[in-house]
C-alpha cells in the first residue's frame, strides 16, 4: 500500500486512498484476512476453553464480555487501522470503556465498526452461533461489511453497489412466498424495556411468527440469504447492526425505522426498526410495530 502526498496551498496533506479504492472496487481480500487472523488468534483458541475468571458482566448477567472479546477487538483495531491510515475504530468494548468513542461515527474520518464476538452468550455456552462483525463507514454511509462465523466456517461480505456474497458465492434475499407466515427474529426479552415489549407485541398477529433473536449478525445473514424474513430490533448500537444492514441491502432487502426512515448508524432512530427481505415485508413489519 502506497501513500500519495498532495500539497494544498501552504498545507501538505498526506492521503492514502489506494486501499479504499481497491475495497470499493470489490477487492476485500485484505480485510477478510484481517478478520480471519483475529478470530484464529484470539477467539477460536478460547472457544469451549474459557475459565470462569475469563468471563465478566458489563451491565448485568445478560451482558457478558470475555477475554476473547477484548483481545479480538484489540487485534482488529491494530490491523484495520494499519490497512487504512487515518481511519478510526468504534468497537463495542472500547465504547464500553469510553462512551465518547462512539462520537467518531459523526466525524469525517473513515470508521471501522467492530463487534469482536457478536453472540457472546452463545460463545460462553460453547455454542457455534456467534460471529465477528466488521463494517466500514464514512460520513454515515456504510461502504463495506464483513460477517464471519468461524465455528460455522461462514464468511459473508458486502460492498456498496457490488452485491453480497457468502463464502464467495452471491446471495439474494428474495421475497417471502405469497401468503406465507413471516418468520421474524426480534429483540430478546432480556434486552427490552416495557415500552419496547409493547411495540414488539404488534408482531403477535396472524401471519407472523416472531421469536427471540440469537446473534444479531447471524440473524441479518439469515435475512440476506432468504432463510429468515425479517428482524425487528429495539436497540441501535452500530456494532450490532452496521454489517448486517449493508449485507441485507446488497442482497436486495431493505430496512425501515418506526417513522419509515432508513436506519442511521450514528443513532437517533425511531425504534423499533426492521430489516427485511424486501420492501413489502419491511413495510408490513414496520406497520405492525407501530400498532404494538
Amino acid at each position: 500500500m502506497t501513500e500519495r502526498s498532495v500539497t494544498t496551498r501552504d498545507t501538505r496533506v498526506t492521503t492514502d486512498d489506494d486501499f479504499l479504492a481497491r475495497l470499493l472496487a470489490g477487492d476485500t481480500t485484505e480485510v477478510e484476512e484481517a478478520v480471519r487472523k483475529a478470530a484464529a488468534a484470539e477467539i477460536m483458541p478460547r472457544f469451549r476453553q474459557l475459565d470462569a475468571a475469563e468471563i465478566d458482566e458489563k451491565n448485568g448477567p445478560h451482558d457478558l464480555v470475555t477475554v476473547a472479546d477484548r483481545a479480538a477487538e484489540a487485534h482488529l483495531t491494530a490491523s484495520l487501522t494499519a490497512l487504512l491510515p487515518g481511519s478510526v475504530v468504534v468497537g463495542e468494548e472500547a465504547v464500553h470503556a469510553d462512551p465518547a468513542t462512539y462520537e467518531a461515527l459523526k466525524g469525517d474520518a473513515p470508521v471501522w465498526i467492530v463487534d469482536p464476538v457478536d453472540g457472546t452468550r452463545q460463545f460462553v455456552r460453547g455454542e457455534d452461533g456467534f460471529c465477528t462483525l466488521v463494517a466500514l463507514a464514512r460520513r454515515g454511509e456504510l461502504l463495506a461489511s464483513f460477517t464471519f462465523a468461524p465455528a460455522l466456517d461462514e464468511f459473508a461480505v458486502a460492498v456498496r453497489g457490488r452485491g453480497a456474497t457468502l463464502n464467495g458465492a452471491p446471495i439474494r434475499a428474495g421475497a417471502p412466498a405469497p401468503g406465507a407466515v413471516l418468520e421474524v427474529a426480534t429483540s430478546h426479552p432480556d434486552y427490552t424495556t416495557p415500552d419496547q415489549k409493547r411495540a414488539l407485541l404488534g408482531l403477535r398477529t396472524e401471519g407472523v411468527r416472531p421469536r427471540p433473536c440469537g446473534s444479531a449478525g447471524l440473524e441479518y445473514l439469515a435475512v440476506a440469504r432468504g432463510t429468515l424474513d425479517a428482524v425487528a430490533f429495539s436497540w441501535e448500537y452500530a456494532w450490532d447492526h452496521a454489517a448486517g444492514l449493508l449485507l441485507v441491502e446488497e442482497a436486495g432487502g431493505t430496512d425501515l425505522t418506526l417513522t419509515g426512515e432508513r436506519f442511521r448508524i450514528a443513532g437517533g432512530n425511531a425504534l423499533p426498526f426492521t430489516a427485511a427481505r424486501d420492501a413489502a415485508t419491511a413495510a408490513r413489519i414496520r406497520s405492525l410495530l407501530g400498532a404494538g
